[in-house]
């Protein structure tokens, strides 16, 4: 996974943290959900400046935020000294978290793990999977094959295209999915909810799931709905 390289850069200034300090209004949605659950131990998968780290964190989840990038991870810690946050960030790999297993009962991954091939993406899962606890949740974006950058540039993968000539991040991998590779992919998870929708600008779809991993039973096709598709 090579985006954090572009995202690094990003995140050194004012204008380039601007769009990205506000929680997204999915996930502010879903506190309630993870209060009824009784979450309490929260880590937010490539964090980037903070905004879901912060929210997650004032609204009394102990989280640990986590990126590849050390000028996000630098910025989180700086914003959550001055704003007295209680809250751990480190720099880490997502293929191989810095945490104990069963350490969390949610994680999210927004707009994150989509950078990458379905190998690796195999490999966050797991580690996704081994950090939470039996049952836990963890609420994740795709990139949708209703995206208008679908089958732009070149595929490196399968489903997966780099634009090498593109200004923004998408010279590094992005993966597109559909509502049956979303299941495909996700074994050892049961899908609790999922749409497609567009994020910003138009054309920018993408897929908003929420899963629980499994309690120790085998994973069954045919459990969880996907936006008016049942898997």
């Amino acid at each position: 996974m090579t985006a954090h390289l572009y995202w690094d850069r990003m995140w050194r200034t004012r204008l380039g943290r601007s769009g990205w300090v506000a929680p997204h209004p999915w996930v502010t949605d879903t506190i309630h959900r993870l209060r009824d659950r009784g979450v309490r131990d929260v880590l937010d998968l490539g964090c980037g400046v903070g905004r879901h780290t912060f929210l997650l964190a004032e609204e009394g989840f102990a989280v640990h935020a986590i990126d590849r990038s050390p000028t996000a991870v630098e910025f989180v810690r700086g914003e959550a000294a001055d704003r007295r946050v209680a809250l751990a960030a480190d720099v880490a790999d997502i293929t191989s978290l810095p945490c104990p297993t069963g350490a969390f009962d949610f994680v999210l991954a927004f707009n994150v793990v989509y950078h990458a091939d379905e190998d690796v993406l195999a490999r966050v899962l797991e580690e996704v999977r081994r950090v939470l606890r039996p049952g836990g949740l963890y609420q994740a974006t795709m990139l949708s094959k209703r995206n208008a950058q679908y089958g732009r540039g070149v595929e490196v993968a399968a489903n997966t295209f780099v634009q090498p000539r593109a200004a923004d991040d998408k010279v590094h991998p992005h993966l597109y999915a559909d509502a049956a590779d979303l299941v495909r992919l996700h074994q050892g998870f049961r899908l609790l909810d999922a749409f497609d929708a567009e994020q910003g600008e138009a054309g920018s779809y993408h897929w908003h799931c929420l899963f629980e991993v499994e309690r120790a039973t085998p994973w069954h096709r045919g459990s969880g709905h996907v936006g008016g598709w049942h898997a």
